[in-house]
């Protein structure tokens, strides 16, 4: 069974999501990744993991970004950010990548199943969803803010593993982020530390024996 990240694998990649929300917001990445740090430390977690755990709701999250951005940078234009509705603002315009689209739907038209093990936010759901809409029925969605786990806690994939009824030997995580592969590995799954579409295609074809249907997936042609 593959598991997949959305931000960063599903998604375009990080950097392309904060420069796309600097152009609509003025706010750069540099202060957009400080806000979040400080409010995630006034409450004693990882950055994001307050609202990724559902422990405050996203206008609370919001408020406290633009808190801590106005404290940290006296003068800044929040004129046109939407902080209390994040979500919305940050995935408008936003594509997912059709590489990663392709690679879902020949898996599971190859007999392979295929989850979504995010840390993702409850309010940003119905825009992540349509995102990914075009790979098709996903078989089973592990999501951090429902679960009350996230990566890298190494019960989020125990409650994968469970949940799919699978052994963890026979799960890849598909991520952009070595530490949650590391994770993964460190309880028996296998990983894929996603860099770029084609290296990810290559490790996955590796594990799956799909390598040559993933060599013509028509997206890849064109990237």
């Amino acid at each position: 069974m593959i598991w997949f990240d959305f931000g960063g694998v599903l998604s375009p990649p990080l950097a392309e999501l904060y420069a796309s929300y600097e152009l609509k917001t003025g706010i750069t990445p540099e202060q957009l990744a400080g806000a979040m740090k400080t409010v995630s430390d006034e409450m004693g977690m990882p950055p994001l993991a307050p609202v990724e755990l559902a422990s405050i709701s996203e206008a609370e999250w919001g408020r406290g970004l633009a808190r801590a951005l106005v404290t940290d940078h006296p003068g800044i234009d929040l004129s046109r950010a939407r902080l209390e509705t994040f979500g919305e603002q940050w995935f408008e315009g936003i594509k997912a990548n059709p590489v990663m689209m392709d690679a879902v739907r020949c898996l599971r038209e190859s007999g392979i199943t295929v989850g979504i093990l995010s840390n993702n936010v409850v309010e940003w759901e119905a825009y992540w969803r349509l995102m990914v809409e075009p790979a098709g029925e996903i078989d089973f969605l592990i999501d951090s803010c429902k679960v009350g786990f996230r990566k890298p806690d190494p019960q989020i994939f125990r409650l994968a593993a469970r949940t799919a009824d699978i052994a963890p030997g026979q799960c890849v995580l598909v991520d952009d982020l070595a530490v949650n592969c590391e994770a993964a590995e460190a309880e028996g799954w296998r990983a894929v530390h996603f860099r770029d579409d084609r290296q990810a295609l290559r490790d996955l074809g590796r594990l799956t024996g799909l390598s040559a249907a993933f060599e013509n997936l028509p997206s890849l042609s064109r990237a």
